[in-house]
């Protein structure tokens, strides 16, 4: 296990500023004080940074579990078994069907604080089964700014939120974990596959097979950040504005792929990606 304090010593190298890097040193005091976690480890920037953080503090005494679903893309959970691996942390792989909970399967505009208060849930029994004392989670300071149902749920849990305690700001993430060298640092948002089907429309397997592998056809040539939102037989893709044109210029292979798993209709968002675009339905 690498120590803290040679982690420290690699940060000041780096060049990061005082404040960030006292806050750093917060954040492992505090989780050090917990005296044994849990991560509720998802492979997203928030919870691998959290994870690594935990496993400094706690050695041994932190475990990572990530929990496969349904509503998460294959190579989501091998990026958190890889990133696991080569950060030296525990990891452990719990296996849940989503999609057979009422609640998160109807596709509520509280989706989230349905699928929270499962995943949370079932970290906590791992947590109880194996003796840990606490149960943490990777929300930052940035999405209390957010429409975040989810949230609920973590406070009903009991669960915490280090990084968004010690006021923690994606940016800042990102900064520390690449001055650590952590391939995480540029890795994009990937929230969960459901977030692509508009709510009140019911989550099937077709349905998440289809966004997940539309998306994948899409990263594979090189377009990041990316979004296929299911609208039963139309994919409405949204990728960067400064990529719309790379886009429309290869229609007849994406019209054609997309064709062949699933889709009747296929079309190009001319607003361009932007972070939970289905909640502008909701008024948000």
């Amino acid at each position: 296990m690498i120590s803290g304090d040679t982690v420290l010593d690699q940060i000041r190298i780096a060049g990061i500023e005082d404040g960030l890097l006292d806050k750093f040193q917060g954040l492992l005091d505090s989780l050090a004080r917990l005296g044994s976690a849990v991560v509720a480890y998802s492979g997203g920037v928030d919870s691998s940074f959290l994870s690594y953080a935990a496993s400094l503090a706690l050695g041994d005494q932190m475990v990572a579990v990530t929990l496969n679903t349904t509503l998460e893309a294959g190579e989501t959970v091998e990026f958190a078994t890889s990133f696991a691996r080569q950060a030296g942390f525990k990891h452990v792989i719990v296996t849940y069907d989503a999609l057979q909970n009422a609640g998160i399967r109807a596709n509520p505009a509280d989706r989230c604080y349905h699928c929270k208060t499962v995943m949370l849930g079932l970290v906590r029994k791992y947590a109880a089964e194996h003796g840990y004392t606490a149960v943490l989670e990777g929300q930052n300071a940035d999405d209390e700014q957010d429409y975040r149902p989810g949230r609920k749920a973590v406070a009903e849990n009991g669960a915490l939120s280090p990084l968004a305690q010690a006021g923690f700001t994606k940016p800042e993430i990102r900064k520390l974990a690449h001055a650590l060298g952590l391939p995480i640092w540029d890795r994009p948002s990937s929230p969960c596959l459901a977030s692509r089907v508009p709510y009140g429309t019911a989550l099937t397997p077709e349905a998440l097979r289809q966004i997940a592998q539309g998306e994948a056809f899409l990263r594979q040539r090189g377009f990041s950040p990316v979004r296929v939102r299911w609208h039963i037989d139309l994919a409405r893709i949204e990728v960067a504005p400064e990529q719309i044109a790379r886009l429309a210029a290869i229609h007849d292979e994406i019209n054609a792929y997309f064709k062949g798993i699933g889709f009747k209709y296929v079309s190009i968002d001319l607003q361009g990606y932007r972070q939970g675009s289905l909640n502008e339905a909701l008024g948000l």
